[in-house]
């Protein structure tokens, strides 16, 4: 993903200085970004992190020493245990003690019969250098969540990401599936009948859709129309219905517009 989010600044062009702006402006004091409460959150801090490298900016000094106070993790949620892991990678120099400890306490937590809980933690893993050579969550699980009536865009786009990186067929209509929840007016949404589009089913589904090969040529106008709505002159809100940006919401837009840069 962030690979591809460094593409952003092709069509961001001179907004892409707000947009690093605000990220650091972010950062609280004690060196983690915060939350929409202004409370200093891991989770966020991905987010912020990633975006500044998407906009190939300097990291606040004081990051360092905020995930040096969580140490291996102890006492984390696997959510959060996974940001961690994240955090260090994006540093590109997590020690070789640290990342085993990490490893081993995500493998801990790790819920086997959760795809999200299987997303994180291989996409943590993968920054780690350590993605597992036999992946817990089965075939079995994976397509289930393809067919079940309760899906919804982000689960399907994370759930046709892990069977590529699995090596295993993506079923097509699960493609045909995210394509039908690209709006006219622009942008995908989380499910079907879901009233309006937003800002992480559009980043998500761009993601798997390309990963899968998929045309996204006659979705990219009517896509960058859309996530210019949600643009507020410093970063992004994640739909029409919230006039207040973030950082998860803002990486997600420059992740998206990566996508778009190639279509």
């Amino acid at each position: 993903m962030l690979q591809v989010a460094r593409l952003a600044p092709n069509l961001l062009q001179e907004a892409s200085s707000p947009v690093a702006k605000y990220l650091l402006s972010q950062f609280n004091d004690d060196g983690g970004a915060a939350d929409r409460a202004g409370q200093t959150d891991l989770y966020y801090t991905v987010f912020a992190l990633e975006g500044l490298i998407a906009l190939q900016q300097e990291f606040p000094p004081g990051v360092r020493g905020y995930l040096e106070r969580f140490a291996d993790g102890d006492g984390l949620d696997l959510v959060h245990l996974c940001c961690l892991a994240r955090c260090w990678a994006a540093f590109k120099q997590t020690r070789h003690d640290l990342a085993d400890r990490l490893v081993r306490r995500i493998n801990e937590l790790w819920d086997h019969d959760s795809v999200y809980h299987g997303f994180l933690a291989w996409g943590a893993l993968q920054d780690l250098g350590q993605a597992p050579a036999q992946f817990p969550l089965g075939d079995t699980l994976l397509q289930t969540t393809l067919h079940t009536a309760a899906r919804t865009t982000p689960t399907t786009a994370a759930t046709v990401t892990l069977l590529r990186h699995l090596g295993s067929p993506v079923p097509p209509d699960a493609v045909s599936w995210l394509l039908a929840r690209a709006r006219p007016e622009g942008g995908f949404s989380a499910a079907e009948g879901a009233p309006l589009p937003d800002l992480l089913s559009t980043a998500t589904a761009l993601h798997a859709l390309s990963g899968q090969k998929a045309s996204l040529a006659r979705l990219k106008e009517p896509t960058l129309d859309f996530i210019d709505t949600l643009w507020t002159g410093k970063a992004f809100c994640g739909t029409w219905a919230d006039d207040e940006p973030d950082c998860e919401y803002t990486y997600y837009a420059l992740l998206a517009m990566g996508h778009l840069s190639l279509a």
